[in-house]
């Protein structure tokens, strides 16, 4: 049982320095305001309200002189952004919107994985930036098609170098949190399609919610640079979603211990056969590289967006 001691030992020197890491300040951001439930009569208020949590934090964020979020809330507060939540405290959640989610007929969510923040937010290799990446491959891919992006940070990201990150239990809680944001965007807009995007640590938070998801119309699962799901076999999802899977050749997480031993580690690989998925061509690139522009990993997740899997190209 080498590997189940490693990753034993892994989680000893990592919760040490994350009790380290945790003595931090005092929270200086306020809670969002209260805001109304999802429904397509309430997006435009929910946007509003999104709008004016930002516009707090902002000069909060100026008053207490944080640089790094000042700069990333400033981006924020443009005219052409629009957010469904914001929550400015500890890391930060934001859940954006790009495209017209009233009318899509698909809906891509991009479920990230560890170190995603407000202050990383709109980088290329976070939710924000690759989200934005997404829609517009989306978007050349098929002009004519109505699809709408939203870029998830709506549970609290574990840092990579902490105990976190090997456990599910922030994926338990994101599980719950993905669950309410797809009903509420059901209730806008009951005829679309969802496609789950779910990044590295994210593919922990869509298997513990797939389950939950069943009497939502989502079509399409999506597990990439994935450490594991917790679940042995991809029937454990109980999903009739297509599941896919793929693995970058340059990604780090291959030489995960794919191990599950007293609540560590997540268990199988999802692109090994045995798991079951659906297997395509993730490219070369790096574990921070899958929604790179002109990337074939880029490529292929907008054409699962799409739902044009006949496309896909497969592993």
């Amino acid at each position: 049982m080498p590997s189940v001691r490693r990753t034993v030992a892994a989680v000893s020197v990592l919760a040490a320095a994350g009790s380290t890491a945790a003595a931090g300040h005092a929270e200086v951001y306020a809670p969002p305001a209260p805001a109304p439930a999802l429904s397509a009569p309430a997006l435009d208020a929910r946007f509003q309200a999104a709008g004016r949590d930002i516009t707090r934090a902002l000069a909060t964020a100026a008053r207490v002189h944080d640089e790094g979020r000042t700069r990333a809330l400033s981006a924020f507060a443009g005219p052409d952004r629009r957010f469904l939540s914001f929550d400015a405290r500890g890391g930060g959640r934001a859940v954006e919107v790009l495209g017209d989610l009233r009318h899509a007929d698909r809906i891509a969510v991009v479920v990230p994985g560890a170190d995603n923040s407000l202050a990383n937010y709109d980088s290329p290799k976070f939710v924000g930036g690759g989200s934005r990446a997404l829609y517009r491959q989306a978007r050349a891919a098929a002009p004519g098609a109505r699809i709408a992006v939203i870029a998830w940070l709506g549970y609290d990201s574990p840092s990579t170098l902490s105990a976190d990150a090997l456990t599910s239990g922030r994926a338990e809680k994101g599980a719950r949190g993905l669950q309410r944001l797809l009903a509420g965007v059901h209730a806008v807009n009951g005829r679309a399609r969802f496609a789950l995007l779910c990044h590295s640590y994210g593919s922990v938070v869509c298997g513990r919610a797939a389950r939950r998801l069943a009497p939502l119309p989502v079509e399409d699962i999506v597990l990439f640079g994935s450490p594991g799901t917790t679940l042995r076999h991809v029937s454990d999802l109980r999903t009739p979603a297509r599941v896919w899977a793929g693995r970058a050749k340059g990604d780090w997480v291959r030489y995960v211990p794919h191990v599950r031993f007293a609540g560590l580690g997540f268990g199988a690989d999802p692109v090994s056969p045995g798991f079951g998925a659906l297997r395509f061509d993730a490219g070369t690139g790096p574990h921070s590289g899958y929604l790179k522009p002109g990337s074939l990993a880029l490529r292929n997740l907008a054409l699962i967006a799409l739902g044009r899997d006949a496309e896909v190209t497969r592993a």
